[in-house]
């Protein structure tokens, strides 16, 4: 009995960046567990409460997703990285939305420091303040806010992280570190 070798993730990206629609059809059993996984993790920092499932949050990125047709995929670490700030912006669109109908006592929230790893204190803080410290932070150092991002948002390890973007576990540590004291005086 022969082995059934395993569709090769990056060159199923590079074919669907290529304009091969049928790609996307081998794609979607390869990274739907890694979607959940990080759906899981953006989700498991929200209140219990929250209206978004993790099913649902998957759900809207992979139709975002589908609308992806001007991204080159460089590799998995890339698509993945894309796929959680496409989460993250789906979270974030959601708390903009209660906040527009005036239902600021709802807002998501999230708790900070223990999702990022060992800090001062846990810090508990909404969605879109969260958000718009990332992008401040975005502006003083993009590369710190990309490791804050992979590894809250997408609960990536420091390796994954690390591979990512091209830097060595030692920076990731070091920018996560940087990255989340910058971020907790800012929230506090």
């Amino acid at each position: 009995m022969g082995e059934t070798k395993e569709p090769d993730l990056t060159a199923l990206l590079i074919d669907w960046s290529n304009g091969n629609r049928d790609a996307l059809d081998g794609l979607i059993p390869l990274v739907e567990p890694v979607l959940r996984r990080i759906a899981g993790a953006q989700m498991g920092g929200e209140r219990a409460d929250h209206v978004l499932q993790t099913d649902a949050l998957v759900n809207e990125a992979y139709i975002r997703l589908v609308d992806q047709n001007r991204v080159r995929w460089a590799n998995r670490a890339h698509f993945f990285a894309i796929c959680a700030r496409i989460m993250r912006r789906i979270l974030i669109d959601h708390a903009r939305r209660l906040e527009a109908a005036k239902r600021v006592d709802r807002l998501p929230r999230v708790t900070f420091t223990e999702r990022l790893g060992e800090g001062p204190d846990e810090l508990d803080v909404e969605v879109l303040a969260l958000h718009g410290a990332l992008e401040e932070l975005a502006e003083l150092d993009p590369r710190q806010a990309a490791v804050v991002e992979l590894r809250f948002f997408a609960g990536a390890t420091i390796e994954e992280i690390a591979e990512a973007l091209g830097i060595s576990p030692a920076t990731v540590k070091r920018d996560l570190s940087t990255a989340q004291a910058w971020l907790h005086r800012r929230l506090k």
